[in-house]
């Protein structure tokens, strides 16, 4: 154990590969890759077509695998507010619009036959409607999360990380050229390990129809399982290991994260020991319809703050309570969720999924959103049936709640990491999202969206909330 959470921090030595980046942005970028032969016992290794002088180069320099432009904005008319505290989602004046715009390189490189390297280079700007305050299913998941003062508003590295492959079989399968993803051939029975700088939700709570708030919705609630703590800094990643052992119908995946040094931080805490998260995840298809069904377990240890001792702390010195002063070292939040694809047409272009996400809620929500328990649903559809192939429709609820301690913590005027209204008459919150993804030739798309939420973190005294939006993504 000692072994693996102290190789993790080998991921903060990566940013030298920016001279690389820079380097490889100057270039030309080079033609998709042809998959080899799988004869050749190779893993995802490139082969050149000679379309373009970057296709000589040696296999282990990086290649362009994507460029990325995501603007979304978004507006919310008002909503009802008979009382607000320093969390609440707030639309007045400038809260109640802005615009987030995030832009992206993505390389990769093959540095020996059953090794890959990748690296993200983003920046982000943009704060999100209520500066990213008062709800538990927040409207933008492109929004880096509130409450970290020290990340700064520049360009960041988002992922840099190492990957092998042990093939336990000779069959393979065409992959093609995306970010973090080499063109070429893969084994389809294999063993493989991730280390290095990335996100647990690359490998975890994966879901073919709602995954990815560029392409989906963009809702937190619909992203991955809001009430998985995901171990992640306030930008959403981590330096961590991961293995799992990929086959046809099933696949086993374990990781271990670094967790932030405070809650919704964007410093780790490099006291590996005492603090990080860990995942175990087990996906099978257990028919020949296409459905895949994923079940996760986690647990979190960090300095974490108690709901419930804060809120005595509170009422015994006539106080208003703080988690965050409550905070004690190797506090544990543990919790499961479920998660189900099932295609349904259009080569399984269209289809439905859904979510079933649960944590103790004993102490405070650290990293990811503040939900304890979550129940969603929804669809995406192709629109091969009205002449419009590559668009896509989605359309998805949620619901989901927060534990005893965390309302009554909330009720007495506390604030969490994104909520606080000074008081609460508890509701669950209740999101629906729609979108129509139309693509505009091979690079662009535009994203008309609209969600309704009501009962805006947990209150029935708030709301409901109206959210308009537009997304527009241009991509390599």
């Amino acid at each position: 154990m000692k072994s693996i959470f102290t190789i993790t921090l080998i991921g903060q030595r990566f940013t030298f590969y920016f001279v690389v980046v820079m380097a490889v942005c100057l270039s030309a970028a080079p033609a998709d890759s042809q998959p080899v032969d799988a004869n050749d016992n190779l893993t995802a290794e490139l082969s050149t077509d000679n379309t373009t002088w970057q296709d000589q180069l040696p296999l282990w320099f990086p290649r362009l695998l994507g460029l990325q432009f995501n603007g979304i904005y978004q507006n919310v008319p008002g909503l009802r507010s008979p009382y607000a505290g320093q969390n609440s989602f707030n639309t007045d004046g400038v809260f109640g619009h802005d615009l987030t715009h995030i832009y992206g390189i993505y390389l990769g490189g093959q540095l020996a036959p059953a090794l890959q390297f990748y690296f993200d280079y983003e920046m982000a700007k943009g704060e999100g409607v209520s500066g990213g305050h008062g709800l538990g299913g927040y409207t933008n998941g492109d929004v880096i999360r509130v409450g970290a003062a020290d990340i700064g508003s520049g360009p960041y590295v988002a992922r840099a990380y190492f990957r092998y492959i042990v093939p336990l079989g000779d069959e393979t399968e065409k992959v093609e050229r995306a970010p973090d993803q080499l063109a070429g051939s893969e084994y389809i029975n294999r063993l493989e390990i991730k280390l290095g700088k990335m996100s647990p939700s690359d490998d975890f709570d994966l879901n073919r129809y709602a995954n990815n708030t560029r392409t989906q919705f963009l809702n937190y609630a619909f992203m991955y399982n809001p009430a998985w703590d995901e171990a992640t800094d306030t930008r959403g990643y981590s330096y961590g290991v991961m293995a799992a052992i990929v086959q046809p119908k099933w696949r086993l995946a374990l990781g271990f994260y670094m967790m932030p040094a405070y809650a919704n931080g964007a410093r780790m805490d490099t006291q590996v020991f005492q603090a990080q998260g860990s995942n175990l995840e087990f996906s099978f298809k257990p028919n020949d319809y296409g459905t895949v069904i994923r079940v996760l377990t986690y647990l979190n240890r960090a300095r974490m703050g108690n709901y419930n001792e804060a809120a005595a702390v509170g009422r015994n010195t006539a106080s208003t309570p703080d988690v965050f002063a409550d905070e004690k070292r190797q506090r544990t939040k543990y919790g499961f969720g479920v998660n189900l694809e099932q295609p349904l047409a259009d080569d399984g272009q269209t289809g439905l999924f859904g979510r079933l996400g649960w944590n103790d809620g004993h102490n405070e929500n650290f990293c990811y959103a503040e939900v304890d328990q979550h129940l969603s649903v929804g669809t995406e559809l192709s629109g091969t049936h009205w002449g419009r192939a590559e668009d896509r429709a989605g359309m998805a609820y949620a619901v989901q709640g927060i534990s005893k301690e965390h309302r009554d913590y909330l009720a007495a005027g506390g604030l969490g990491m994104l909520l606080g209204d000074g008081a609460l008459n508890y509701g669950p919150e209740q999101i629906l999202e729609l979108y129509y993804r139309v693509q505009i030739g091979k690079f662009v798309q535009i994203t008309p969206d609209y969600q309704f939420i009501a009962n805006p973190g947990y209150n029935r005294d708030r709301g409901p909330a109206s959210v308009i939006a537009m997304r527009l993504r241009v991509s390599y």
